[in-house]
């Protein structure tokens, strides 16, 4: 059957727009279309694809789990959902793991374990979820409606009470706000569809000391900032702060869908039998990529690597920003990076994406104003230079064509 990037728009539901080529293979860091053409991946699949496409040892893995068990209900357990688990508590110090199928299911299962344990505790009064502005937790109704981008939520009728959103990064307002009625605390270390916003660390330690405080939940959503991406296996281990409850996805699985929640003994007896579940979660062929992934990724030379590269390309995109005029600051941690377009350029993140494609190099946007980049983690230093000279290309007729239309 032949398809073409018309079949999406007569076919699919167009929750999307994307862009004109149709994907048939990937292969490391590049991908191709079924015209023949070679792009330089630096989206893996949204920080999913951690250890790029194709790769020998996801391969190997996922042949020999097939031949042996894909899937079995959660009326059993099955020894590679047991092993993930074991090893995500071990490197993450955490107790207790329950797995899902993506990152907003975790995040779900994090809320609700939250309202779970305040309810058991306190009482149905103890409700309130603290979010802040541009955060983005998932596209099920109750984590959309935690997220704080009004744009995902708009639209679908009355959304979940007892959600409260605030500035990212403000002492002063987040400490008048919470109170003995919150139950929840929910944020991302480094937020990234809302433009790669690093937390200051005085304030996630802040956070931390009044969740305390106020007997509250601290949740870290790392399904993007996780399982590497910015050099730490976690990014809580960089700010020197431990959540409650750690929510993880993305990368987790090179590319099979999983996500899951890590928290304490002391929490995750508030989920007794039926309180909460999922029919795929705990997939034993996702969990056994899973367990590959975490040894892979989590060796310190891994890790020291993923730093190194991030530095490179801060520095190139720099050099770019001042040459071009179109940046005008740099954001991120290891491999999740966000270039921030100057004034000049705003709202233009998605134009400068669809040059970039032209010129063979795939990217991402954070929102209109940030480029971004999340590429897999094995990316060579060659591959980088690679990736700047497409973007450069890109740039240079970007700003000629600007220019043109002022």
């Amino acid at each position: 059957m032949k398809v073409t990037r018309k079949t999406f728009d007569e076919v699919m539901i167009p929750c999307y727009s994307p862009l004109p080529m149709v994907l048939e293979k990937g292969k490391g860091c590049y991908l191709y279309d079924t015209d023949g053409n070679k792009y330089l991946d630096m989206t893996a699949g949204i920080a999913v694809n951690c250890l790029g496409h194709n790769h020998k040892g996801v391969t190997k893995v996922i042949k020999k789990q097939c031949s042996k068990l894909i899937h079995a209900c959660n009326i059993f357990v099955n020894d590679q959902t047991l092993t993930l688990a074991k090893k995500l508590t071990a490197i993450s110090g955490f107790d207790r793991a329950f797995f899902t199928n993506s990152g907003a299911e975790a995040n779900e299962a994090a809320l609700k374990l939250a309202r779970r344990v305040a309810y058991d505790n306190y009482g149905e009064e103890k409700d309130q979820i603290i979010s802040f502005y541009h955060s983005f937790h998932g596209r099920t109704l109750f984590s959309v409606s935690v997220g704080g981008q009004e744009k995902y939520s708009k639209g679908f009728g009355p959304v979940p009470g007892g959600i409260t959103h605030i500035p990212y990064n403000d002492i002063d307002t987040f400490t008048s706000t919470i109170s003995d009625k919150t139950c929840a605390v929910i944020l991302e270390t480094i937020q990234g569809e809302g433009g790669i916003i690093e937390g200051n660390i005085d304030f996630i330690k802040k956070v931390r000391e009044l969740c305390d405080k106020y007997h509250a939940v601290l949740i870290f959503d790392e399904v993007q900032t996780g399982v590497g991406r910015t050099g730490s296996f976690y990014s809580f281990e960089q700010v020197g702060v431990r959540p409650d409850i750690l929510s993880t996805a993305k990368g987790l699985a090179a590319g099979l869908p999983i996500g899951a929640i890590l928290t304490s003994d002391e929490l995750a007896k508030h989920f007794t039998p039926g309180t909460h579940g999922t029919t795929f979660g705990g997939n034993a062929l996702a969990c056994s990529v899973g367990s590959y992934v975490v040894d892979t990724v989590s060796d310190e030379k891994f890790l020291q690597s993923v730093r190194e590269k991030g530095e490179l390309i801060h520095k190139l995109l720099t050099k770019l920003g001042k040459k071009y005029g179109v940046f005008d600051e740099i954001r991120g941690k290891g491999l999740m990076v966000g270039a921030h377009l100057s004034k000049d350029y705003l709202g233009k993140s998605g134009a400068i994406q669809k040059l970039c494609a032209k010129y063979g190099l795939f990217v991402l946007v954070a929102n209109p104003d940030v480029v971004r980049l999340t590429p897999p983690l094995i990316i060579s230093n060659r591959q980088i230079h690679q990736g700047m000279k497409m973007l450069e290309k890109a740039l240079s007729e970007f700003v000629k064509t600007e220019s043109k239309s002022n």
